[in-house]
């Protein structure tokens, strides 16, 4: 990723962060980082790395892996595919989303290869620090485009995982349109290989089964329709679900939440997309699809 990290913001800027001004989301391909409501969520299971941070002054987050013990930290760290609840006493929670293909899993911090909670109280800094200057920057209209996400957050890249430059293209065709019905024996033949051999090695190169990947970037890309003036059925069918009753499942395995109650949650949220434009709040139309 190119680009910069943000400077400082101002304690004004911070100050203007307050409140329901506080809710923002940034979208790359690779990664996201969300600063919202979390919604009475049920157990969740994404596909990249969840990182999960509580605002300043707010009690810790509580995390449950699995349906086991409750455990609770400033900071939280779930693995891809790893199914999980999470809970904020506070209103906004501070999450940013790696996904797993784009870094190296031996090359990341350490304690990003821990589940549960761990410390790493500059990383937390860091993130609260980023959270009030992305918001200074977008009151201020400032695109994002020309920002650096790992550098904002990380301090400097992440390592990218080295991967076969067929399951690469695959990847990419993808991540390109999420919502295409692209078959695995598909896939297989346009890298050249058998259906079993491509199986194997997509799963060995990525770490996910090739279903659940594909799975799992669908229902990412919901992230990109939550500002839309559509209706349920017209996002599900946008983002390649074949009809609303699966697209409702498929969400809530994936984020614990109906797709109406991540729409209703959004309505306040700034949305800045990878290209760096800005979706400003506005009432949701999705206010009378709750379920």
């Amino acid at each position: 990723m190119q680009g910069t990290r943000m400077a400082p913001s101002t304690q004004g800027g911070a100050r203007e962060g307050r409140g329901q001004g506080e809710r923002l989301m940034w979208l790359t391909t690779q990664r996201v980082f969300y600063a919202g409501l979390l919604g009475r969520a049920a157990e969740r299971t994404m596909g990249g790395h969840g990182v999960y941070v509580s605002p300043a002054g707010a009690p810790p987050n509580r995390l449950r892996v699995g349906g086991g013990a409750w455990q609770s930290g400033e900071l939280l760290v779930v693995p891809p595919q790893v199914p999980h609840e999470i809970e904020s006493a506070h209103p906004l929670i501070l999450n940013l989303l790696i996904e797993s293909e784009s870094v190296d899993p031996a090359g990341m911090p350490a304690w990003l290869q821990h589940c549960g909670p761990v410390q790493a109280p500059a990383f937390v800094q860091r993130v609260r620090e980023s959270h009030a200057q992305l918001l200074a920057a977008s009151a201020r209209g400032q695109r994002f485009d020309g920002l650096d996400f790992d550098r904002q957050f990380f301090g400097a890249p992440l390592a990218p995982r080295a991967l076969d430059a067929r399951i690469r293209k695959v990847i990419d065709t993808i991540n390109a349109d999420p919502a295409a019905a692209t078959s695995a024996e598909e896939c297989a033949a346009s890298v050249h290989l058998s259906f079993s051999r491509f199986l194997h090695l997509f799963k060995q190169e990525t770490g996910m089964a090739f279903r659940a990947f594909r799975a799992w970037k669908r229902a990412r890309s919901l992230l990109r329709y939550v500002r839309q003036t559509a209706t349920l059925t017209d996002i599900a069918l946008e983002a390649g679900y074949p009809d609303s009753t699966h697209f409702s499942h498929s969400i809530r395995q994936v984020y614990g939440l109906k797709p109406s109650d991540i729409l209703a949650g959004s309505r306040r949220l700034a949305l800045h997309d990878a290209a760096g434009a800005a979706y400003r709040p506005f009432t949701s139309p999705f206010r009378h699809l709750r379920q």
